[in-house]
């Protein structure tokens, strides 16, 4: 066969261009474009739902107090926000967020640090002025790249691909050779170094990494312990440069709050989400003002720092590194949790080490405090004179504003806490509750407490340790700063505090300690057995994983343990221990809102109440007879105080510099040759934010065209399907994800077309089925004259063909879940007779049925057997074929709290309609009620098989957020 002709490829010019008016995306056939129009620009017109009313629960009222102007807070004795004869009035800020609220909603920004703006000479300008240029350079200048080709390839190699230097070189080479052919003299690079040095030239996001070396001050001998003849280096950058880059960045225009604001519904109820929409922000700013009148018009500037040790080697040194990251509070949390350049590693801490016979030096532990509290103070030198005389600086929206900068929140888990708040461990790192009752009364950790007790002759330092848990050796850095105080902005962590640790150290823990202590070691065994494969016999869905024992399940698996445990268990341990389980996920999915308000706190409250009762029961039987005094899970008592400071807490989780990690430590790691590596790795993550800045602003310029965006796009691998195995295409986008998409609350969408049309369904009186579900659409019912009187004329027969789907695409609105920056998140909903060369799969999924009611009461669940689409008339008439699932009784099951369903039968078969295609909701994932008795599974179950062989099935609430919020 001859070799195929370069020119014989399919010129861009003829591709079929995409049919949306602003997308720029072409296609080689009608096939591909068909499927990207219906997977990515679905229309949602008829589309959107009603919302689904919150639960009304029966929870004891709280001890509210009314803050000025009539809003409920919830807070206590702390104090409102801002006073009576403060209340400001509703404005509409300089640059308001794009973000939407939800209808009757109100937003109250702070009356005295309103972000006014200013030119860039600091002179103040009128409201709705246009911002200046952000640039004086000519549109087509990519300076330090010749064009855009240049600089989409050396983002491309050095950011996405992650080539080795020895690749360029090759791949360079061959471009070389290959353009040389056409009357070309040179490429676009020469070689690695060529783009690197351009990549350095870059001069957006630039903040080159500084060393400070520390040692210790005094004279030592031979006889001196080793780690004190160590010189420790301090690896950081300028916070002030940081800091400038990020309020520039214009990728966070729309997605950032200039002004601290409290918010209310149209019940004058308050509401938190976003960091700004807190408590701390507010009192802040009220502090600036107050001592500082001329502050007023400035724009509060929060700083919010994470620090988490990782490890990027394990059994080969074991190699460490102690990053610290910053981010400010005022993007909005899901630019934070999606990162985009709003979390960066501003440094990179010492880590001392000494011999193993100095883990239990006191002066060494001294030692490693004090060094990890002075780099942080010596780091933010820059930036403190900033946090009491405002500094001029460029906004994402173009402006410039005065900024005043203040530290915010610090993430970190509980060994990192007692660490900054120089605490005892065991002890609260918020409050001085005593270990040995740590749920019990305890004052807040306050700078004015530990100041009284060291003030009071007969408290000693050991007296202080031991009585309120102080270690009075460690100063924290915040004490060099105004305003800081550094036991009131340690964060909730809710990786560590709740998943890891509540749920996974220690709920699974005592239920296999529980089964140990009451039954027979085989026995034992055997029900643990028995929990295993009711796991792993779970129905496919997004997230959970079948096969696997849950002891194995770490980070990400641990997650999705949860949203199916309570299942397994119930039936194999006394109802107290489901209902203790059942408390906490409800704990769980309120605090993990994105947007919590008075009621929603009522419910955490009654659900954190219902925990502390049911986990008696591990007390009563042995398992924690020494009570529960645990810091983690005392951290839950916490969590409503956090909210009211901070807003929800998924915006500072450790999650996010955890995943940062991978980004900033781990990858550059293994791009680095091992050998004294963090330098490597500065230089690495410095490259990066130049790219990821620069391209935003070329962007922000109209320079980048949107199909160079797309191509630079991370994108998942490409998998080409075998001949024969069409129906496994896809199966990488199983977990769905987030994507960023015109907002509205659910729409569902055929996914893909097959070539066959009129494929045989095996249903039973097909035909007649959907003969009532046209009649339906078209306005008829049974006692129309028309219908009843002339069945021969049937409407089916005038549909020449039927076209059936293998899938559907839901997208709805679930911002508390992984989700794009509108909260938009998509599902895949399969219906496919081979799923990974396995047998059918044919998911569930909830169908509207009346939607002036709450939650479940208003749905139904039911299977797709077909996804189909057929015209009649000139219209188009998208739709399924389901099997109905009814209701068991009128409300959730007691000890779960989820629905129970059973398949509904007539005359022994199942109740099949043909439903349109709108009133499916999204998917919804059943588990089977597995009865008391074990074992019931066999070993080699097939999970597939699962909704077609048990009785009835728990309607599972906690498999996400938004079916959390749906199916109560």
């Amino acid at each position: 066969m001859p070799p195929r002709s370069r020119n014989s490829r399919q010129p861009i010019a003829s591709r079929l261009p995409c049919t949306v008016t602003g997308c720029h995306q072409t296609f080689a056939s009608q096939q591909g474009r068909t499927k990207h129009v219906r997977s990515l620009h679905r229309s949602m017109d008829g589309h959107i739902r009603a919302p689904i009313p919150r639960p009304l629960v029966n929870v004891p009222a709280e001890e509210n107090m009314e803050l000025g102007g009539g809003f409920e807070d919830g807070q206590g004795a702390q104090g409102a926000p801002f006073g009576p004869e403060q209340t400001p009035e509703p404005e509409v800020p300089d640059s308001p967020s794009t973000e939407e609220r939800p209808k009757g909603v109100t937003r109250h920004p702070h009356p005295y640090l309103t972000g006014s703006i200013y030119d860039e000479r600091g002179r103040p300008l009128p409201k709705g002025s246009a911002p200046p240029p952000l640039t004086n350079r000519k549109p087509d200048d990519w300076t330090p790249f010749e064009d855009s080709l240049q600089f989409c390839i050396a983002d491309f190699l050095y950011r996405r691909e992650e080539m080795s230097q020895e690749n360029i070189n090759t791949l360079l080479n061959l471009w070389g050779l290959s353009v040389m052919q056409h009357g070309a003299t040179f490429g676009p690079f020469d070689n690695y170094k060529h783009i690197f040095d351009t990549i350095d030239d870059i001069e957006q996001g630039d903040a080159p990494w500084m060393c400070m070396k520390v040692s210790i001050n005094e004279e030592l001998d031979e006889t001196a312990q080793s780690w004190k003849k160590k010189e420790y280096e301090l690896w950081f950058r300028d916070p002030d440069v940081v800091l400038s880059n990020m309020l520039s960045n214009p990728d966070f225009d729309g997605q950032f709050d200039y002004q601290p604001y409290v918010e209310v519904d149209e019940n004058n109820k308050r509401r938190w989400s976003d960091y700004m929409s807190g408590n701390y922000s507010w009192r802040q700013a009220d502090a600036i003002y107050e001592a500082d009148k001329s502050t007023r018009g400035a724009t509060y500037v929060s700083i919010v720092l994470g620090a988490d040790k990782t490890t990027v080697s394990v059994g080969t040194g074991d190699t460490e590194y102690h990053p610290l990251y910053l981010t400010i509070g005022n993007v909005h949390n899901n630019v934070r949790r999606g990162h985009r350049s709003a979390v960066v590693p501003i440094a990179f801490l010492a880590i001392p080490k000494g011999d193993r016979q100095h883990d239990n030096d006191a002066d060494f532990r001294r030692f490693k405090s004090q060094l990890y509290h002075s780099s942080i103070a010596a780091i933010f030198e820059t930036v403190k004179k900033y946090m009491t005389t405002p500094v001029l600086r460029r906004c994402p929206d173009g402006h410039f504003r005065r900024i005043i900068f203040d530290f915010g929140a610090f993430i970190a888990d509980y060994p990192e806490q007692v660490m900054l708040a120089g605490v005892v461990q065991n002890w609260c790192c918020r409050c001085t509750a005593l270990p040995s009752d740590i749920d019990g009364i305890g004052d807040p950790r306050t700078n004015e407490l530990l100041d009284r007790l060291l003030e009071v002759p007969s408290m000693t330092h050991q007296k202080i340790w031991d009585e309120y848990g102080f270690n009075t050796s460690v100063i924290p850095f915040t004490r060099d700063y105004p305003r800081a105080e550094i036991y009131k902005i340690l964060s909730s962590d809710l990786l560590h505090q709740v998943i890891k640790g509540t749920f996974k150290d220690h709920l699974v823990t005592w239920v296999e300690e529980y089964l140990n202590i009451a039954h027979e070691k085989a026995d034992a065994n055997a029900i643990m057995d028995e929990i295993d494969r009711r796991l792993a016999a779970v129905p496919p869905f997004s997230g959970p994983r079948q096969g696997r024992r849950f002891k194995q399940w770490t980070g990400d698996d641990s997650k999705a343990l949860m949203k199916i445990y309570i299942a397994a268990i119930k039936g194999l341990v006394p109802p107290e221990v489901v209902k203790c389980f059942t408390a906490f996920m409800d704990f769980c999915y309120i605090v993990r809102r994105n947007d919590l308000d008075t009621d929603a706190l009522a419910m955490l409250k009654d659900a954190l109440k219902r925990f502390h009762q049911y986990r008696e029961f591990f007390r009563t039987y042995g398992v924690r007879g020494d009570g529960f005094s645990l810091p983690r899970q005392h951290s839950l008592v916490h969590y409503a105080d956090h909210i009211r400071n901070f807003g929800a807490p998924n915006g500072l989780c450790s999650s996010i510099t955890e995943s940062r990690h991978i980004t900033a430590v781990k990858k550059p790691w293994r791009r680095s040759n091992r050998y004294q590596a963090l330098g490597q790795m500065l230089l690495i993550n410095q490259r990066l934010d130049k790219l990821a800045l620069a391209r935003t602003h070329y962007t922000a310029r109209g320079m980048l065209r949107p199909e160079h965006s797309r191509l630079l796009a991370p994108i998942a691998p490409v998998k080409v399907s075998k001949p024969g195995h069409e129906d496994d295409e896809d199966e990488d986008d199983e977990a769905g994800g987030a994507v960023d998409g015109e907002r509205v609350l659910a729409d569902v969408k055929l996914a893909r077309t097959r070539p066959e049309l009129g494929e045989k369904l095996g249903i039973d009186d097909f035909p007649s089925m959907l003969e009532t579900f046209l009649r339906g659409q078209l306005g008829y019912n049974d006692s129309d004259d028309e219908y009843s009187d002339d069945e021969d004329d049937r409407k089916i027969d005038y549909i020449s063909s039927i076209s059936t789907y293998r899938s559907a695409v839901a997208t709805f609105y679930a911002p508390s879940d992984i989700c794009g920056i509108r909260g938009m998140r998509r599902e895949w909903i399969r219906c496919t007779p081979s799923w990974r060369k396995g047998g059918p799969r044919r998911d569930c999924v909830y169908l509207v049925e009346d939607d002036s009611k709450p939650g479940f009461r208003g749905l139904n669940v039911v299977r797709v057997k077909a996804f189909m689409s057929f015209n009649y008339g000139g219209t188009e008439y998208p739709c399924a074929a389901v099997e109905w699932f009814k209701k068991v009784g009128r409300h959730p099951d007691g000890e779960t709290g989820m629905w129970i369903v059973k398949p509904d039968m007539s005359s022994g078969e199942r109740d099949v309609t043909v439903v349109h295609i709108d009133s499916i909701l999204r998917s919804a994932h059943l588990i089977p009620v597995y009865g008391s008795y074990y074992p019931t599974i066999p070993p080699d179950y097939d999970h597939n098989e699962s909704l077609d062989d048990f009785q009835a099935y728990h309607v599972n609430k906690y498999i996400d957020h938004h079916a959390n919020e749906i199916a109560f």
